[in-house]
């Protein structure tokens, strides 16, 4: 689709939403072949600014977001082996291996043998990446606790339920096993 004719469909979009009759569709439903714009460029915008406030931070020491996401989900999933860690984020072992050799360097997160295969290698933060992963959650948490409030009851709610349904089918099941494990593992203070 050319610039030229999204136009129409995302102001036809927000007219809907604005209360306007729509040229063809019920309202509050985009045709299904036409880009819903304005959520796709909301999520690139949110999703910006929800990682802005922990990259400035991970900047300070030369980290970026590959170390986030694996310093967060060790940090939540105490003793996880590298093979579901490579699995969680859908990486390359070479990847991982740079950004878990910088964690583990500087002294971030450990890597211990595990007790009944010692091939194994289980992921620990440290006390020192404990305080990291919390700070950069604790960055995040404030911001997503700014946008609940502004929306009001059930806002948390609807946003897990929708969050869940962008996850593709066949994974939505095994991604919230794994977020309610992690909250039994570290329960949330």
């Amino acid at each position: 689709m050319s610039a030229k004719t999204a136009a129409p469909a995302l102001a036809d979009r927000q007219a809907v939403g604005a209360g306007a009759a729509p040229n063809g569709p019920a309202a509050n439903e985009p045709a299904q072949n036409q880009p819903i714009w304005d959520i796709i460029e909301l999520l690139f915008f949110a999703y910006r600014d929800f990682v802005g406030d922990p990259d400035e931070v991970l900047s300070k020491l030369a980290f970026g977001r590959a170390h986030h996401r694996v310093l967060h989900f060790v940090n939540r999933n105490p003793g996880m082996k590298v093979a579901d860690l490579l699995d969680i984020l859908n990486i390359t072992k070479q990847s991982l291996g740079r950004v878990l050799k910088q964690l583990v360097d500087q002294g971030f997160v450990v890597q211990k043998e595990g007790a009944q295969d010692r091939r194994q290698r289980l992921l620990f933060v440290t006390p020192k990446g404990d305080a990291l992963a919390l700070k950069l959650a604790g960055l995040q948490t404030a911001r997503i606790n700014r946008a609940i409030a502004e929306l009001g009851p059930g806002a948390h709610e609807a946003a897990r339920q929708f969050l869940t349904a962008m996850i593709d089918g066949d994974n939505r099941e095994g991604v919230l096993h794994l977020i309610a494990r992690a909250d039994r593992a570290k329960p949330r203070s």
